[in-house]
């Protein structure tokens, strides 16, 4: 039967469904920076509020990195017993009571919440490009595209939006933090139909298949494998470091707090841009390893201009150092899904980038900040972010190379 006498009845339901599990799965990308990325405006609320010192509330925006990387390393044990699908549904669900536990007045619960949601955000993080490389496999680019884009999206979206809910409550930060509890909660409901589904039962490959099982120990020596997660953990290190730094350059070269704060947000929106464009257009590039230079080239030219201008130039480095950071995370993201040969590769390799990665990624702003506290200044911390750059894009030029992991 050719595809244009295949009935009308029989496409349409498969189209829906298709729908259905896109938007399911772009639900969940959205939730998972969210309860992150809303806890940095209110740090000063929470201090006052419960008689923090500056490096206890840090915390609270430390956690999630650090969690983001240890407890990754728990998915493939969870996604072999529960299945990739309902161990997804099963992280919206956790992600919502970690962040609605904020309302807890006790400060064990605001900490508790805090590696409650990081773990379930790990978990979905690395469960997100197997579940697009399994349903999406054929649409890999784009979906990878939009993925990174509600990443950028959703981080934007909660950065701008609790301070006004947190005057709409009255001026209490916690119901404005427990708020982004809401988005978690209708993502599980969204996905539960899928989760409810039966989930595939994989199978242990045997014969000479076993050579390509992809064991934890093989991963680790593949050259592949080390690549994707080099990219993976600098481009994450520098994205961090950013994040938590650039308000306090730019404030040190006279910025107001105010004002840094809206072009830390404003990153967001050339980010954007490269991150659902990128993966596209990789695809097209060749050499493989001009992406990688753009968007590097793009972030040493944003610290470059830290460095030589913050001030005077500040929304033009905000532009540039947003575009080069949307379009490296959603490299890093597609060179998972890209050099795995199916759904079960990409699962451990995601595993691999994503639990190191991060782990790495949480080094960034404590390094940062302890070179700033040494030597009086950016200076030397902004050339030390240059020279990793030149490290991400050797790492980046070798995951770039079109070749799959495990494969000789």
């Amino acid at each position: 039967m050719t595809t244009a006498s295949i009935p009308v009845t029989t496409t349409r339901p498969r189209l829906l469904a298709g729908w259905y599990v896109g938007a399911g799965l772009l639900l969940i990308a959205i939730n998972l920076r969210m309860g992150v990325a809303s806890v940095r405006p209110v740090l000063g609320a929470i201090e006052r509020s419960l008689g923090l010192s500056p490096s206890a509330a840090s915390l609270l925006t430390t956690i999630p990195v650090f969690a983001f990387g240890a407890f990754a390393f728990l998915t493939p044990v969870l996604s072999r017993r529960i299945g990739l699908h309902r161990l997804l549904g099963l992280t919206m669900a956790v992600l919502a009571i970690g962040i609605a536990l904020r309302l807890e007045p006790h400060g064990w619960a605001l900490y508790g919440g805090t590696v409650l949601a990081g773990a379930a955000i790990a978990v979905a993080n690395v469960c997100m490009p197997a579940a697009i490389k399994s349903d999406f496999a054929h649409r890999v680019g784009l979906m990878m595209g939009l993925y990174s884009t509600a990443l950028f999206l959703s981080a934007a979206i909660a950065s701008a939006a609790v301070v006004p809910l947190m005057a709409a409550f009255a001026g209490s930060w916690r119901p404005a933090l427990a708020f982004w509890a809401v988005p978690a909660a209708i993502a599980f409901v969204v996905w539960l139909p899928r989760a409810l589904q039966r989930p595939d039962t994989p199978t242990r490959a045997t014969g000479a298949g076993a050579a390509d099982e992809p064991t934890f120990a093989r991963l680790l020596r593949d050259p592949v494998a080390i690549a994707v997660t080099g990219f993976m953990g600098l481009q994450s290190l520098s994205y961090y470091a950013f994040l938590t730094w650039v308000p306090t350059v730019l404030q040190d070269a006279g910025v107001s707090a105010h004002t840094a704060g809206l072009m830390l947000a404003y990153s967001s929106l050339p980010g954007i841009l490269t991150g659902i464009t990128g993966p596209a257009i990789a695809r097209r590039l060749r050499p493989t390893w001009l992406p990688v230079l753009v968007v590097v080239a793009l972030c040493a030219a944003g610290f470059a201009g830290l460095l030589i201008a913050p001030a005077a130039g500040a929304w033009v480095w905000m532009t540039l150092l947003g575009l080069g950071q949307g379009g490296a995370i959603s490299l890093s993201l597609s060179y998972i899904v890209w050099r795995s040969p199916d759904a079960r590769h990409t699962a451990h390799v995601s595993t691999m980038a994503q639990g190191f990665g991060y782990l790495l990624a949480g080094l960034g702003p404590v390094g940062l900040g302890l070179l700033h506290t040494a030597t009086g200044g950016w200076t030397v911390p902004i050339a030390v972010l240059l020279v990793l750059l030149a490290l991400q894009f050797v790492a980046g030029a070798a995951a770039s190379r079109d070749r799959h992991v495990l494969r000789r």
